[in-house]
């Protein structure tokens, strides 16, 4: 005897079981929020039990399959960090795909379910199609792009960021979480009161089979539609299978064995004893799901025929046209990405056309770049010479064509870059960014600018406006290409200003290095506000440094040979944890220093340090053998300003003044030379 389990009892049901490699474990009725949601509206419950018995009334009164489908628009709404939860375009095409396939039985592995069950296997008949239309009438691709730290969240606060009206649109929103589990979403019986919750909470490697998505779990979206319409798990209303008492449940569907839920694949399986489970069905966990019942058909296509959560309104005619999915698509944007736009001269460049709707051809220009022209969806083109430049793109339905530019949208930096040693002071700079510097603004609240207010030598520096974003921004400072082909190392040092505006703020700079033009970055150092990165105490108010005793001088000589190519690169990357701004000056690069001690420390001898008490610099070596040496002193450019002549005694600790009472502070490079080689170490002049 079957149960039917109406009660409020999966309210207690929290998923429990891990998802596996290839799995996936659902928070179907999200317990913790629907539990809220029934505490602020005291009539929800009784409303949701209502509703459930009018959608329910009309079950098996409809035809699957064979004829007109019911066609779903959807919207995916991905909300990112811009980390890999901000999958592409064809990640949730290939989703949409998946779907279409599932429900309308073209899966190409459902005729391998077990023999028991393949007279049953249903074509549902739902097309979903993505929106070509927002709600304000405008041309869409039908998904949406947010940058949210509550894609780590994944909860109902992270839903509120966007959404589309549930009438007409069918909402998914992609995240780095769905509150610990795949996916989640609810049933119509609770959405029909509660529309601000009405969609799809999925995490982005249960998305699709490409991208983020492994093919194994890109039945997921599958199984959160199955719920979104109004079906529950084959062993219940609870999120966690293979207990003894699921057999004591029901999923309210006749063809669906009692089970008591599965994570494998375990086609024999027989757990309550009432004949063979259909462990692969959509609505199970084990991670061979291939099939919908003829049961479950019906029970998806009572709730698309029923006013509850307004589901009946989705496919009616008058909202295809309003959403711009009946009827071949029609060109209205021209859209286009590469796989990268900056880089070297001599290098080659992907680009793809992702313009919409049914495009037929393209024409694609590429001044600067062989080939110059393509009709290619995704043509590849090398760009031999510097400079900026644009593309365009003419894309056709057959009947309309529209055309896009972009004024600058390819950078190739020179390769060999720039000769070293290499000193930025902004001096020359008229503006962030140009030729030299790129910018990166994720937010688009401004980045990188170029400050005449403070400099630490000079009148200029460059300058991130930190104090007005939000914590958690990024922004990056990226240098043109240096040649360092040949050094066995290099030293990078900088001025740096910064402040807390609170005691508790940890704001963060990292310096990272490419060798191969930027293609792929090596992270070098790491300075925070609560310590190497404070350099003026708090400051409420606005900052900028006063004077030389508010900035501080930054070494990287962790740059060893193998990163010294002659499209060497640097990349300031900035993440705001609330602080005030941040000031950047005099970024020095000096190759063949790798491997240099610090300050007052031996290097085969050989040492050097400043003295404070005496105002100068001193070195100190321990000659092997008597007989003459030569000291030298260059700055961080190489550039040589001082040189001693000495003779050496044998044995014992030599020390001698360096004559630098008058040397502006910064990084120096005192060499010994004598007789049996040379010695070099390096010292700062603070």
């Amino acid at each position: 005897m079957r149960i039917a389990f109406i009660g409020l009892g999966l309210l207690a049901a929290v998923a429990q079981a891990p998802a596996q490699e290839s799995g996936f474990s659902c928070l179907a009725n999200h317990p913790v929020e629907l539990a809220r949601h029934l505490a602020e509206r005291p009539n929800a419950a009784q409303h949701a039990l209502q509703a459930k018995a009018a959608m329910e009334a009309g079950a098996g009164a409809f035809t699957r399959g064979g004829g007109q489908a019911y066609v779903i628009p959807v919207v995916f709404h991905v909300i990112h960090d811009f980390g890999p939860e901000n999958i592409s375009d064809q990640q949730v095409l290939d989703a949409v795909r998946i779907l279409n396939e599932d429900f309308n039985r073209l899966n190409p592995d459902w005729s391998t379910v077990r023999p028991e069950f393949l007279d049953i296997v249903a074509d549902v008949g739902i097309e979903f199609r993505l929106a070509r239309r927002d709600p304000e009438g405008n041309c869409t691709n039908g998904i949406t792009r947010t940058a949210s730290i509550r894609t780590y969240d994944g909860d109902y606060d992270m839903t509120q960021l966007i959404q589309w009206p549930r009438d007409r649109y069918m909402n998914v929103w992609v995240a780095a979480s769905a509150s610990g589990a795949a996916g989640y979403t609810y049933y119509p019986m609770w959405l029909d009161g509660w529309p601000e919750a009405d969609g799809i909470v999925i995490k982005h490697d249960y998305v699709g089979s490409v991208g983020t998505g492994p093919p194994g779990r890109s039945r997921a979206l599958t199984h959160e539609v199955g719920h979104w319409l109004n079906l529950k798990h084959t062993w219940g209303d609870s999120n966690e299978p293979g207990l003894p008492e699921n057999c004591d449940f029901d999923d309210d569907v006749d063809d669906t064995p009692l089970t008591r839920g599965w994570t494998s694949c375990l086609l024999n399986g027989n757990s309550c004893g009432s004949g063979p489970d259909n462990v692969q069905n959509y609505m199970e966990y084990a991670y061979c799901s291939r099939m919908f019942t003829m049961g479950q058909g019906d029970r998806m296509l009572a709730a698309l025929n029923s006013d509850v959560a307004e589901r009946s309104a989705l496919w009616q005619p008058e909202n295809l046209d309003l959403t711009g999915v009946s009827g071949p698509g029609q060109v209205c944007q021209v859209r286009f990405t590469a796989d990268r736009r900056t880089i070297c001269a001599g290098e080659t460049i992907q680009f793809q056309d992702q313009s919409f709707w049914g495009i037929t051809t393209r024409y694609w220009s590429f001044p600067g770049g062989q080939p110059a022209n393509s009709d290619a969806e995704t043509p590849s083109v090398t760009y031999t010479e510097p400079g900026l430049y644009p593309v365009s793109l003419e894309a056709s339905d057959g009947t309309n064509g529209i055309t896009g530019t972009e004024p600058v949208f390819i950078r190739v930096l020179p390769s060999p870059g720039q000769p070293v040693p290499w000193l930025e002071g902004f001096e020359s700079t008229s503006a962030l960014p140009d030729e030299r510097w790129a910018i990166t603004d994720r937010q688009g609240d401004g980045g990188f600018v170029l400050s005449q207010a403070a400099a630490f030598t000079g009148s200029r520096s460059a300058r991130l406006p930190n104090a007005i974003t939000m914590s958690g921004n990024v922004d990056e400072l990226l240098s043109e290409t240096f040649d360092l082909s040949g050094s066995a190392g290099a030293i990078v040092t900088f001025r740096y200003a910064f402040a807390k505006r609170f005691p508790t703020n940890d704001d963060a700079l990292f310096v990272w290095v490419s060798a191969d033009c930027g293609a792929t970055w090596v992270l070098r150092k790491v300075m925070r506000a609560s310590n190497a990165l404070l350099t003026a105490g708090v400051i409420n108010g606005p900052f900028t440094p006063s004077g030389p005793d508010q900035w501080r001088l930054a070494e990287i000589t962790n740059i060893g040979p193998t990163l010294c190519t002659s499209s060497f690169r640097l990349r300031f990357e900035f993440v705001s944890d609330g602080g005030n701004d941040l000031f950047i000056d005099d970024i020095n690069i000096v190759a063949g220093q790798v491997g240099m001690r610090d300050q007052a420390t031996e290097a085969q001898g050989l040492a050097a340090a400043w003295d404070a008490s005496s105002g100068d610099a001193w070195a100190s070596f321990a000659p092997v053998q008597p007989g003459p040496v030569r000291i030298e002193v260059q700055d961080a450019a190489g550039r040589r300003i001082a040189g001693l002549q000495a003779v050496a005694q044998s044995g014992g600790l030599q020390r001698m003044a360096l004559g630098l009472r008058q040397a502006a502070p910064g990084t120096y490079i005192v060499r010994l030379v004598t007789e049996t080689g040379t010695q070099a170490v390096r010292f700062i002049v603070p």
